[in-house]
């Protein structure tokens, strides 16, 4: 498991690429290897989706009875959301490039992906602490999502524009099949699981 000074060394070669400078390559590996490795960010980003968890179970609990349980299936569903959200755009992408014929980028397009993942669920948790804390911030901290969520497209377009050659038209479809599908995927497994509050 890379340690978190690694982590560290990735996320700044991940920022320097956001701004456009190319110093970022140095510090990233887009080998075949490097982007195994890059599943790693899974763990790390554990502590922050554990977070979003209690809070999801929080609000779901709020108002139930007090005889209301919700037990190891609760966890179960909310693990199949996270692993969807994981491996469903690695597939997407994987497909297109293939199609493409630009299968070459597939490795540096899945690690940027799963490290740049890491920031922004930290990030997240940081959201969900305040509409945790201080309920009536509903309004400022959809207007914060909103924010992040532009963030992160944004940074995902710089960096990967950068690694497809400055092709716009690649870099902007792999930045939305990254951001998308996947999205909507996970509102809809939510609502399938019944992993929204009644």
């Amino acid at each position: 498991m890379p340690r978190l000074e690694e982590v560290h060394f990735y996320l700044k070669g991940l920022y320097l690429l956001a701004r456009h400078n190319p110093q970022g390559f140095h510090y990233l590996d887009f080998t075949d290897r490097g982007m195994m490795r890059s599943f790693w960010a899974i763990i790390w980003c554990l502590p922050a989706i554990l977070v979003s968890w209690l809070w999801r179970r929080a609000i779901i609990m709020d108002g139930m009875p007090e005889s209301f349980r919700l037990g190891t299936m609760f966890y179960a569903r909310l693990t199949m959301v996270e692993a969807a959200g994981w491996i469903f755009p690695v597939v997407l992408v994987g497909l297109m490039l293939f199609a493409l014929n630009a299968a070459k980028y597939f490795p540096a397009v899945v690690a940027i992906n799963n490290w740049l993942s890491v920031p922004f669920s930290y990030a997240s948790m940081v959201l969900v602490l305040i509409i945790a804390i201080l309920p009536g911030a509903a309004a400022l901290v959809s207007w914060l999502w909103l924010a992040l969520a532009l963030t992160l497209i944004t940074a995902l377009y710089r960096i990967l524009f950068l690694v497809c050659g400055r092709q716009v038209l690649l870099a902007s479809t792999l930045t939305m099949l990254l951001f998308i599908p996947p999205m909507l995927l996970s509102e809809w497994l939510m609502r399938f699981l019944g992993l929204f509050p009644l």
